[in-house]
């Protein structure tokens, strides 16, 4: 075994991420992945360092005959609240149709989203055109009729998400457990995210545009049109959940793709710390956050606002996560 897969073996039996392993011997991310993919060689201070931190000797770091180092845990078990967990392996195989399915469901969960999104405008439309005397149907009838496709559109976002979810089910223990990637594997994954970064970037983006530019309707509407006409705003309201489905869709289809490359590097919300505070953590948070988000859309009928739960439920999920990790570390 050479030096690079011994760092990338240790690196992952310790549980860190490049950047946690860069952080504790003083250099950058880049730098620990060029010694991983043999692109580069540590020096001997860092060699030093890196045995101390392991517990192994400076030998077994530099003879690739010694395969077996003499550390205190045994390859690939991970000590997690006093228990020893061990590691998933995952084979280039694995990694390859994990991705593979990622892709090809990503599209599927983010119309699902969209979808969900749209819901209402049909029913926002009819009974607003309804009550003005645009379409000679009554409200009570009109809304009624708004519903079909509001129950139709949220059902087929589920039926999706469903679809999406059974086949990426076999794979759910790469995102949620400690995994631990055979030789390649790494090497592969970097090299198939840096070639899908700028399609990534390009498209959250403009997701992101869509979903701040998504209010102009309703400025428009409210700077030409007087107060009192308030089919203007009901069609501004509906243009808006038109454009915040699209940046959305946009979002989710990129951040699902790149999550999965994500996960197979345990970076960033997918290191295992991270994994760990999720397991206890998710489950209530976003159930929650749907409670909140169809209670108060019901009750106030303000979709045009309400929506905005989730962006905020988001960036707070991540302080959350934040928060706990930090106080993991220092306790």
């Amino acid at each position: 075994m050479i030096l690079a897969d011994k760092i990338m073996e240790l690196r992952k039996r310790a549980g860190w991420s490049q950047e946690q392993l860069a952080e504790r011997l003083g250099v950058s991310r880049q730098s620990v992945s060029k010694w991983e993919s043999a692109q580069s060689i540590p020096d001997m201070s860092k060699i030093l360092q890196l045995s101390g931190l392991f517990g192994v000797s400076t030998d077994y770091l530099l003879k690739d005959e010694i395969e077996e180092a003499d550390v205190t845990s045994d390859a690939g078990v991970m000590e997690c609240d006093g228990e020893e967990t061990s590691l998933r392996r995952v084979t280039m195989e694995m990694a390859g149709s994990f991705l593979e399915a990622k892709t090809a469901t990503a599209p599927k969960i983010a119309f699902g989203v969209m979808l969900c999104i749209l819901s209402p405008v049909a029913l926002i439309f009819l009974s607003g055109a309804s009550e003005y005397g645009m379409i000679p149907i009554e409200e009570d009838r009109a809304t009624m009729t708004g519903l079909i496709p509001t129950i139709l559109f949220i059902a087929a976002g589920v039926a999706l998400f469903v679809s999406a979810g059974m086949k990426l089910g076999k794979y759910e223990y790469l995102e949620k457990e400690p995994i631990d990637t055979v030789y390649g594997v790494e090497g592969m994954v970097r090299d198939r995210m840096k070639k899908w970064e700028d399609t990534y970037r390009r498209m959250m983006v403009i997701g992101i545009g869509l979903c701040v530019i998504a209010c102009l309707p309703i400025f428009i509407a409210g700077a030409i049109f007087r107060s009192d006409e308030d089919m203007p705003m009901i069609l501004a309201v509906c243009l808006l959940l038109v454009l915040v489905s699209a940046g959305v869709y946009l979002i989710v289809r990129a951040s699902v793709t790149w999550n999965g490359y994500r996960a197979l590097l345990e970076e960033g919300e997918y290191s295992r710390s991270h994994k760990k505070i999720n397991r206890s953590v998710s489950g209530a948070y976003w159930g929650i956050t749907v409670a909140i988000y169809l209670g108060s859309s019901f009750l106030s009928g303000r979709w045009e606002m309400t929506w905005i739960i989730w962006p905020v439920a988001g960036v707070l999920y991540g302080a959350i996560v934040e928060i706990l990790e930090t106080r993991s570390r220092n306790s």
